[in-house]
Order: structure tokens, then C-alpha cells, then sequence
């Protein structure tokens, strides 16, 4: 005796199997365009928290509501006189400034001072003889123009990021430089939240204790 209600429910499935794979893929184009995406790390310009060929989920929806915070590590689309050729280049590097803050290096101690107030890094690369990375390789002092991010790579000697173009920035002017030197939030892909392969390394990308002290700009 055949049992038609098994029979018909089996058929059904095959007739609606390319309709789920259809829907799964639509799923997953749109988490990925909008909601999650991962990250390879292909220098080493934010060693040791990122080593080369980690991977990283990068949240892309969080700043729709807010807008990127000092210690959070971001990707974000190169400016163009960031590129090295490859239009439309990903970036990854750590928010040291945001919009309004002044941003100086350094004080009697070489450490970074933001809004007044000095920032200790312990993030910073450091050798396995146990050298650590100056915190810039020169002094400065700018304060971050309306919309825009001062960025620096942990490892600041292999870092191609906000200082370096300031150093090299070709501008006539201060104005200039800090212009070609910061990111526009506009084109900041999302917020690096976890390192997920290899799985030996899997953590969470967590802003370190030591930008809490840091007040806002005019304080």
C-alpha cells in the first residue's frame, strides 16, 4: 500500500528545493551587502592585534546609527591619494581622532595626546626582542576637520596611514595636509568586531580601556 501523503510531501520538497536555494542566496547577498561582510589582512600594518591572513566580520550596519569612536578598528574605502593603483582599495586601520579632536604628538613621555589628555597604546607592535614601535615617527599637531578620521595603524613603522600621508602630503598648506591625511566617514565600510579564522586566533576587536579618559573636543 503506497502512502500518498509521504509520497506527495516528498515531491513537494523537490519542487520547492530551488525556490529555498534561491531565497538562502538572496539572504546571503543581502547580509552581505548591508549587514555583515569578511575581511582578509594582507600587511602587516596592525600587528599583533592583526596578524597577516587573519579574517576579520566587520560590522556594516553599525554606523548607519552613530558615528565611528576613537579605538574602534574600522575598514574603509582609500582615499585616493591613499591608493597604490587598486581603485577602490580597503583599508584597515585603528580611529585615533574623531571630528573636532586635536591630536598631538607628543608628550614628555612619546605618548600620543588627544584633547589635552594622553593616551597610553598598549596595543602597539612590538618586537620579539621586545622593541616597541615609536608612537610617530615625528612630532605634529592637528585637530580633525568636521567628517572626517584621524587613522593609525598599530604597527606604526609598516603603517600607511594618517601621519605618514600628512608627512608626505604634497599641500602648500597645514589645512591641505590634514585634509589628505584624515578619512572621510562617508566612505568607512563598517566597524571590525571579531577575528573569526584562524580559529586559534578567534577574539573580539574590543576599544581598549584606555580611550575612556579621553575627553570630547571642547571640554
Amino acid at each position: 500500500m503506497i502512502d500518498e501523503q509521504t509520497e506527495k510531501r516528498q515531491g513537494s520538497f523537490w519542487r520547492e528545493l530551488p525556490i529555498l536555494l534561491g531565497v538562502a542566496i538572496l539572504v546571503a547577498i543581502l547580509v552581505r551587502a548591508f549587514v555583515l561582510q569578511t575581511f582578509y589582512i594582507p600587511s602587516p600594518s596592525m600587528q599583533h592585534t592583526l596578524e597577516l591572513w587573519d579574517r576579520v566580520l566587520v560590522n556594516k550596519l553599525v554606523y548607519d546609527f552613530r558615528e565611528p569612536r576613537r579605538g574602534e578598528i574600522v575598514v574603509f574605502k582609500a582615499p585616493g591619494v591613499w591608493q597604490s593603483g587598486n581603485e577602490g582599495d580597503d583599508f584597515i586601520k585603528r580611529v585615533i581622532g574623531q571630528p573636532g579632536d586635536n591630536v598631538v604628538c607628543c608628550d614628555t613621555q612619546r605618548r600620543l595626546m588627544i584633547n589635552g589628555k594622553s593616551l597610553d597604546e598598549p596595543y602597539i607592535y612590538v618586537e620579539s626582542d621586545g622593541t616597541r614601535d615609536q608612537v610617530a615617527s615625528h612630532d605634529f599637531n592637528i585637530t580633525v576637520p568636521e567628517g572626517r578620521l584621524w587613522v593609525m595603524g598599530d604597527h606604526r613603522q609598516a603603517s600607511g596611514d594618517s601621519l605618514q600621508h600628512y608627512r608626505d602630503s604634497a599641500a602648500t598648506d597645514d589645512a591641505g595636509k590634514i585634509n589628505e591625511a584624515t578619512v572621510p566617514i562617508d566612505t568607512v565600510v563598517g566597524r571590525a568586531f571579531t577575528i573569526f579564522w584562524p580559529v586559534g586566533r578567534a577574539t573580539w576587536l574590543t576599544v581598549p580601556d584606555e580611550f575612556d579618559s579621553i575627553p570630547d573636543a571642547g571640554e
